[in-house]
């Protein structure tokens, strides 16, 4: 008998990174949200409109100012920026769920793909959202109110980090939640109340000053904070010490979720 020799050993990686695989889960990840592009994008930024519309009619004209602009052009960013916050975490968890769920994160798990390059797909998919949330909202409120861009590197910056932090927290709660009531709960408890209390619809100045000391090592404060900043030139923190401080968070939470990824935590038996 011929004794056969193997001439691959399973296993072996032939390459540092996969970025042919990465980017097709990129992809992959990018088509599932905007195959169901009203749900996704539209439904998020009509609710922004709906919360800028109410809002003004509430106040009408007579609203002081905050940060030396009027009370619309103040609100406008932090809506987006709530969006923006919201719906990165919602892809991530999302994909990670709904594959435990329906059982086909095994096409995950099975393909030649390592824990970074699973979690950099699926968290640069949720970054993507969150741009395209924002991009389209901007145009849609400049038709309303006076809305505009005056710092594109910090708005790129915040953008990225931002959806950066929740796209992998997202990860996170997904790969920690068995079924939709969990994420629900994580959502409801925890992201929105974040979100809307972290000055969206008000300037921390206002704050009593034991929440507003408490508010700048709130990371999502200096999410919105920063992406407001690019829009209206005035924040109630520091620019520096927020790309510092969200910097060291994304690095942190990204490297929670790789390894509780590579360690196979709740999706491996």
């Amino acid at each position: 008998m011929v004794e056969l020799k193997n001439k691959y050993k399973i296993g072996v990686r032939r390459f540092n990174f996969n970025w042919i695989g990465t980017y097709s889960l990129y992809k992959k990840e990018t088509l599932r949200f905007l195959n169901v592009f009203g749900q996704t994008v539209i439904g998020p930024i009509i609710t922004s409109i709906l919360f800028l519309l109410v809002i003004t009619l509430a106040i009408g004209e007579s609203r002081e100012g905050v940060l030396g602009v009027s009370f619309i052009e103040f609100l406008a960013p932090g809506l987006i920026a709530m969006q923006v916050i919201q719906q990165a975490f919602s892809h991530s968890s999302s994909s990670l769920l709904m594959g435990k769920v329906m059982g086909n994160i095994v096409d995950i798990i099975g393909a030649p793909l390592s824990a970074s390059e699973v979690t950099i797909a699926i968290i640069f998919a949720a970054i993507t959202r969150g741009m395209i949330i924002s991009l389209i909202s901007i145009i849609i409120f400049s038709f309303a109110i006076e809305i505009k861009i005056n710092n594109y590197l910090i708005f790129i910056i915040y953008l990225f980090l931002s959806s950066f932090i929740m796209g992998a927290a997202g990860f996170i709660a997904g790969l920690w939640a068995d079924k939709f009531d969990n994420m629900a709960t994580v959502t409801n408890f925890v992201i929105v109340p974040l979100s809307f209390l972290s000055g969206t619809f008000y300037s921390v100045e206002r704050l009593p000053d034991i929440l507003k000391s408490l508010s700048f090592y709130n990371p999502f404060f200096h999410m919105i904070d920063g992406f407001r900043y690019s829009f209206i030139n005035e924040m109630d923190g520091s620019i520096n010490f927020g790309i510092f401080y969200l910097s060291i968070i994304s690095i942190l939470i990204w490297l929670i979720s790789y390894y509780l990824y590579k360690s196979g935590y709740k999706i491996k038996s």
